[in-house]
């Protein structure tokens, strides 16, 4: 198991530790539910150095990235941020990651932590542009600092304009006495704020500054536990539950991140997917009767028959009732449909609703 440059730090303030794609992570503090109420309505901070981050430069650098993700990448401009996808062959998902452009000829990708080898033998394998390529997922931490009281807890620690970042725009400079930090302002709860990116050796100077400066707008660490809870009441994918290497982006509510402008790899079959329609559509529901969806739990229609299975869920903490994504035939993904999930040999009625679960 690795470990991230922050784990002592974890472990001396009572988080419950568990490993989580190949990492020992923090998964709570004081409690999940108390931990999501600090980032919904004040600041929090999750350490999430186990994700990936690869380098690409030169001057092909875009041709190959417009090569393997899904995205028009093309679109960028420098200190912007864009959501993506990395599609096979078979018609479904390598990983979503985070595209940054920052400069001509030099981006940042950000992938998911369980997916790092994976990711960089894909890309690698399409990369006959001569597109230099650096892995440097072991030499960088990042933490996301989350919540609507992020921007003005963490002004003090940087001359960047915190307030008025766009959304997935980012900026490189100062950070908590440290020079060349990435301030993104991305995130995955929902509540605002920011993810930064720097070297490990800088990990615990800015992990101190952080809570420092954050004192007196409540700050606290924040486990993965909350950051699931806080990311379904978006409804926001999680690879590995909601997205995989056999679910389409068209069928996981990804065709805004599908652009057939370009091509991409499989782009004449997801296009023609689109043009046919998918047969089955990734929704969101939230149970009318008691009971709590789990991962891989069966959805069934009224007369029993099992039409999907439950990606993700959980009681959500915001709004007080069981929510959760999963997989169900197109005729049944329009809001208000009524299904039903199996728990313990009990079919619960739930419904159909848009998302996000959430709204501010």
């Amino acid at each position: 198991m690795k470990n991230t440059a922050l784990n002592h730090v974890h472990k001396q303030l009572g988080a419950k530790m568990v490993p989580f794609a190949g990492f020992n992570m923090p998964v709570q503090y004081e409690g999940v539910n108390a931990e999501h109420e600090v980032v919904r309505n004040g600041v929090g901070v999750f350490d999430v150095s186990h994700m990936g981050e690869f380098f690409l430069k030169g001057e092909n650098a875009l041709a190959l990235i417009q090569k393997v993700t899904s995205n028009d990448a093309s679109k960028l401009v420098n200190g912007k941020a864009q959501y993506s996808c990395l599609p096979n062959t078979e018609g479904g998902i390598v990983d979503d990651l985070i595209v940054y452009k920052i400069e001509d000829n030099n981006y940042m990708l950000v992938v998911n932590a369980s997916n790092i080898e994976k990711d960089w033998n894909w890309i690698s394998k399409h990369n006959d542009l001569g597109v230099e390529m650096i892995n440097a997922s072991d030499e960088y931490s990042l933490l996301a600092i989350q919540g609507p009281k992020a921007a003005e807890a963490m002004q003090s620690l940087t001359s960047i304009d915190l307030v008025n970042m766009g959304y997935y725009t980012f900026q490189i400079g100062d950070f908590a006495g440290v020079k060349n930090v990435i301030v993104s302002a991305t995130g995955y709860t929902g509540s605002g704020g920011f993810e930064i990116y720097f070297k490990n050796e800088d990990a615990e100077q800015i992990w101190n500054k952080v809570f420092e400066a954050g004192a007196a707008f409540g700050i606290k660490p924040i486990g993965l536990a909350a950051r699931d809870t806080l990311r379904l009441e978006m409804g926001f994918c999680l690879y590995g539950n909601d997205i995989n290497d056999t679910t389409s982006p068209l069928e996981a509510g990804l065709g805004w991140i599908t652009k057939f402008d370009k091509e991409f790899t499989n782009s004449e079959n997801l296009k023609k997917q689109k043009e046919d329609g998918v047969s089955k559509k990734l929704v969101g529901f939230e149970l009318i009767d008691r009971g709590i969806p789990r991962h891989d739990y069966e959805i069934v229609d009224a007369d029993g028959n099992v039409i999907g299975i439950v990606t993700s869920g959980t009681q959500s903490p915001s709004l007080g009732k069981a929510i959760g994504l999963g997989y169900v035939p197109t005729e049944l993904s329009t809001p208000d449909s009524e299904v039903y999930i199996r728990i313990r040999n009990k079919d619960i009625k739930a419904k159909v609703v848009k998302l996000p679960f959430y709204k501010k």
